[in-house]
C-alpha cells in the first residue's frame, strides 16, 4: 500500500510538513511518500497560462502521484482564513487537466499553525470541497497552537489527547486494503 503525504504550503519550515512527516511515521506496513509542493513549482494559473503553456508537465506529475497511491494525506497551511497560494495554484492546475483532482482516494486532512484555532477555516473548506473533487475524507483534525502542542525536537505531540486524536485519524489510512 502507499500513502503520499505533503503540506500545502511551500515553506521550507513549514510546521504542516513536520505534522506529515509525523503522520507518515505512524503508518504500518505502509510506504509513504512525503511529496514538497516547491517541487512542483508553477506559473500562476491563469486561461491565458493554459491555452499559451497547454498543461504542464509538473502538474501531470503531480496528478499522477495522487493516481499511483492508495490514499492521501494533506496537511493545510491557513493563510488569511484560506489555502495558501502554492497549494492553490497546483491544484487550480491539477482540475484543469483532471477535475476528479483526488481521484477517489481515501484521505485524512490536517491544518495547523501558531493560533489557537489551528488553521481551523481551512481545514473546514477542505473538507467541505473534497467531496467535490472525488476525495473521500476518512478523517480530519485541526491541531492548535503548534509550538505549544508538538515538540519539534523530537517530532511528535506532547499534547496528550491531541497525540490521541491525531493517532486515530491517522490510523483509518492503516486499514485501507
Amino acid at each position: 500500500m502507499k500513502i503520499i503525504a505533503f503540506a500545502a504550503s511551500n515553506h521550507k519550515k513549514s510546521i504542516n510538513k513536520q505534522l506529515v512527516g509525523y503522520a507518515s511515521q505512524l503508518l504500518n506496513k505502509v510506504d509513504v511518500e512525503i511529496l514538497d509542493l516547491n517541487n512542483y513549482e508553477l506559473p500562476l494559473y491563469s486561461q491565458d497560462k493554459e491555452e499559451e503553456l497547454g498543461h504542464p508537465k509538473l502538474a501531470k506529475d503531480f496528478l499522477a502521484k495522487i493516481e499511483g497511491c492508495d490514499g492521501i494525506i494533506i496537511s493545510f497551511a491557513e493563510h488569511n482564513g484560506s489555502y495558501s497560494v502554492a497549494y492553490k495554484n497546483i491544484f487550480d492546475w491539477c482540475s484543469r487537466i483532471e477535475p476528479k483532482v483526488f481521484q477517489n482516494k481515501p484521505m485524512v486532512l490536517f491544518s495547523t499553525s501558531p493560533g489557537s484555532l489551528g488553521g481551523a477555516s481551512v481545514l473546514a473548506s477542505a473538507v467541505q470541497s473534497a467531496p467535490y473533487f472525488d476525495g473521500i475524507v476518512k478523517a480530519s483534525l485541526s491541531i492548535p497552537s503548534f509550538y505549544d502542542h508538538f515538540d519539534t525536537e523530537k517530532q511528535v505531540l506532547r499534547h496528550e489527547e491531541l497525540n490521541e486524536q491525531f493517532k486515530d485519524a491517522v490510523s483509518h489510512l492503516n486499514h485501507l486494503n
